[in-house]
């Protein structure tokens, strides 16, 4: 026979399963990973004592300011994340709570990501170097250039690495600075073509960023709204599509004429 709940008898019938729900998931890992601001790194200068781009077959320029690329730091595939890490997470502005199938491949061993992850870096670092020295015209030129980056993974220091080769060779094109001696800081995937990609976690990047100096920040045109969501206060946002156009923006923004995007 079915019976007809009254409300308050309905509301307690639920609660059980609900209960009891929240008790499994509060017992359970999640798949989940917490990712906060990571390191930033000036491609300009040095990195744990090794510079981070180094060029020979080409006179290079002395550089003021900064270039600093950004990273998040994730719960490493193997961490347990449990409710109230979500949870507290959720709530948070210095951290974002992400499917761990989002930041890591799904099934994949710690090891196989981390080979993965260097293999995305160095082909980030080929693109970079292919799309600056195309970029300056001397894609044909015996222009070496070595890049190195300790404990980074992944492709989203292309932008950076790619303007970093331009400035040291290049510079404004007038004999001053990209950076104009501002910190400037940014995120961004790069094609041989010049192409800039989105990359994610932008938020938490703004944040390390802001935390290392940074006043400029590079941003993948497609993810303004994601920066402007949590943006640091005294920090400028920059939208890119292109290596050109970067490099147009930060001159436009060093030398006070043109027009500089805004998200």
């Amino acid at each position: 026979m079915l019976t007809r709940l009254t409300r308050p008898r309905k509301l307690a019938a639920l609660a059980v399963p609900v209960v009891a729900l929240l008790a499994t998931a509060g017992l359970a890992p999640l798949p989940f990973s917490v990712a906060q601001p990571g390191l930033t790194a000036d491609v300009l200068g040095e990195n744990k004592g090794t510079q981070v781009i180094t060029i020979t077959g080409a006179p290079v320029r002395e550089t003021s300011g900064q270039l600093r690329m950004t990273t998040i730091e994730a719960t490493s595939p193997d961490t347990r994340v449990d409710l109230p890490d979500v949870i507290d997470g959720w709530f948070r502005t210095d951290q974002a709570v992400m499917p761990r199938d989002s930041v890591y491949p799904s099934g994949d061993s710690v090891r196989e990501i981390e080979r993965y992850n260097r293999e995305q870096m160095e082909e980030s670092q080929d693109e970079a170097t292919r799309a600056a020295l195309a970029y300056l015209g001397r894609a044909d030129e015996d222009i070496d250039v070595r890049l190195k980056l300790a404990d980074v993974g992944g492709p989203s220091a292309g932008l950076l690495f790619s303007l970093g080769i331009v400035d040291k060779l290049d510079g404004d094109g007038s004999g001053g600075d990209l950076t104009g001696g501002r910190v400037v800081a940014g995120t961004g995937t790069i094609d041989a073509d010049g192409t800039v990609g989105a990359v994610g976690g932008v938020p938490l990047k703004t944040q390390a960023a802001r935390r290392d100096g940074a006043t400029v920040f590079l941003v993948p045109e497609a993810e303004c709204s994601d920066a402007r969501s949590e943006l640091p206060e005294g920090l400028r946002l920059v939208p890119v599509t292109t290596l050109k156009g970067a490099v147009d923006a930060l001159v436009a923004l060093e030398k006070g004429t043109g027009e500089v995007p805004a998200c």
